[in-house]
């Protein structure tokens, strides 16, 4: 399974330690042309790359192929304040995108700082969590990466209306279920695969 360059580029950059802004400095670009290239809407030449490539350490065969290698096991996050509602959830996850790497959060600011260290494909929020709302930490999740998918977990059928405005791409009410989450993998905005190819 293949990630676009740009997504390879952005991983390869957070792991680094680079901001965009001092990625563009040390690169002597405007934040928008790294912006640009991260998006999808610019793909830099081969001069571009080779200094990418210098700059971030790695060779330019490691950068292209960053996105290839970096795709093996999409990572999947579950954010919920309610340790035994991730306890049932995890397995049903587990077996609905069986070559995933999950990770679950209690707290949603450490769900936050993990996405901004990895590339999360696929985010299932929590709406109602204490006093912090799932719809915040999906907004934060997408300034943070705009291609990741954020699905809503929840109890509470009248989110939903409010839960549409956030960017989100799904909502699930609880408990979720091997075959619910198999349907709302089919609608994603941006997919992700299992290995059996559905």
């Amino acid at each position: 399974m293949m990630i676009p360059f740009s997504e390879a580029l952005r991983r390869l950059r957070i792991e680094k330690g680079y901001s965009q802004q001092r990625l563009a400095d040390t690169l002597h670009v405007d934040r928008s042309t790294v912006t640009k290239w991260e998006t999808g809407d610019r793909v830099p030449d081969a001069v571009m790359i080779s200094l990418l490539s210098d700059c971030l350490g790695v060779n330019v065969a490691e950068l292209l192929h960053a996105s290839e290698k970096s795709a093996a096991r999409p990572i999947v996050m579950m954010v919920d304040d309610e340790n035994i509602i991730l306890r049932g959830s995890i397995p049903i996850l587990e077996k609905a995108i069986p070559d995933a790497e999950i990770a679950s959060f209690t707290i949603p600011a450490e769900a936050v700082a993990y996405a901004k260290a990895n590339f999360v494909s696929l985010a299932f929020l929590d709406i109602k969590m204490g006093r912090v709302s799932g719809l915040n930490v999906c907004r934060e999740l997408l300034a943070v990466n705009p291609r990741t998918n954020v699905v809503y977990l929840t109890a509470y059928r009248e989110y939903s209306f409010d839960a549409w405005a956030t960017g989100a791409c799904g909502y699930l009410l609880k408990p979720i279920t091997v075959d619910a989450v198999r349907r709302i993998l089919a609608d994603l905005r941006y997919p992700i695969r299992r290995r059996d190819g559905v």
